[in-house]
């Protein structure tokens, strides 16, 4: 009897973890996707992990009750509404990078099937989340600043520079005009 209340303790223990595990996932994580996985293969779902991997995001597969768990009392709790059945988390810290890679494999892969997530506290729907997935990402923001901000700085020393060559030009000009007359 008493190897199994030991074994009892180290389950309990083990589901305390990774309940704990969820709540930093849904606390930190810029978007979380909630999918259905049901007829995945092996090899499948390794795709998804290593997209999601290249990406900056992760992919996490857990018991849905303990994930209902882990939601009680956070913003996104809503979110237990999608837990049912074979699901899947995808989450990332860019809060758009996971639901572009969830949308990418659901396309590939029609036994991939997302049923909703959160972006943050705010709950998504389907659509939600493919709204989401259409977002510039970080990178992408970062670049198109970058290329805002050069492109002032540009046109500042085109204008600079002109006036310059202007004023040279008709320097020359009254130069060449005084040594005529």
């Amino acid at each position: 009897m008493p190897l199994q209340t030991w074994s009892e303790t180290v389950d309990r223990a083990q589901k305390e973890k990774v309940v704990e595990e969820l709540g930093q996932i849904f606390e930190s994580s810029g978007v979380v996707v909630v999918a259905h996985y049901t007829g995945l293969t092996v090899a499948e779902m390794q795709d998804l992990r290593a997209r999601m991997r290249d990406a900056g995001g992760s992919v996490r597969v857990a018991k849905n009750r303990l994930a209902k768990i882990a939601l009680e009392g956070r913003p996104q709790a809503q979110m237990a509404d999608y837990l049912t059945g074979m699901t899947v988390l995808s989450y990332s810290e860019d809060p758009v990078a996971a639901a572009k890679v969830a949308e990418g494999f659901a396309k590939d892969n029609s036994k991939f099937e997302i049923v909703g997530g959160a972006m943050g506290e705010t709950v998504l729907d389907r659509a939600g989340v493919k709204a989401v997935s259409e977002m510039p990402s970080r990178e992408e923001l970062l670049a198109q600043i970058a290329g805002m901000i050069g492109a002032p700085a540009s046109n500042i020393a085109g204008a600079i520079g002109a006036p310059a060559s202007n004023i040279a030009s008709i320097l020359s000009t009254i130069e060449e005009r005084a040594e005529a007359a």
